[in-house]
């Protein structure tokens, strides 16, 4: 297993088909995705490619920019992507500095949801993710 993996710079297209394939299969609107952030900032390059290997599905998309790790995984909620986050943890034998948002239940669009995800990452670990504005 292995999540794929995509260019950073594509992130918000990222963000916009995984809408738009959650808006044509969930006519509910329940937690469609979460988005997982982790900061891998004190992780060593192979371990983080042996993790990814190992816990993400084949479903699972990953962009990155630097150590900053955006995990979008289709048809999980909250519940489910803090169980991902902890086998990550787990892995790395060290608590992340992570956040989680899901579709639509923090955000409409691409945008909106980039917003709270640069929001909350700022106010609960810290980090500045102003760098997403950029993004297209």
């Amino acid at each position: 297993m292995a999540g794929i993996h995509f260019q950073f710079e594509d992130f918000k297209q990222l963000l916009r088909l995984n809408i738009g394939i959650a808006d044509r299969l969930d006519e509910n609107r329940a937690e469609s995705f979460t988005i997982l952030y982790c900061d891998l900032n004190e992780i060593h390059d192979e371990k983080v490619t042996k993790a990814l290997e190992k816990i993400l599905r084949t479903s699972d998309t990953i962009a990155n920019n630097k150590t900053d790790f955006f995990f979008v995984l289709p048809y999980t909620d909250k519940y489910g992507a803090d169980i991902v986050k902890k086998l990550f943890d787990k892995f790395f034998d060290k608590s992340l500095n992570s956040f989680l948002i899901s579709y639509p239940v923090d955000g409409e669009n691409a945008d909106e949801l980039t917003q709270v995800l640069q929001n909350s990452v700022k106010h609960f670990c810290k980090n500045d993710l102003s760098y997403l504005d950029s993004l297209k």
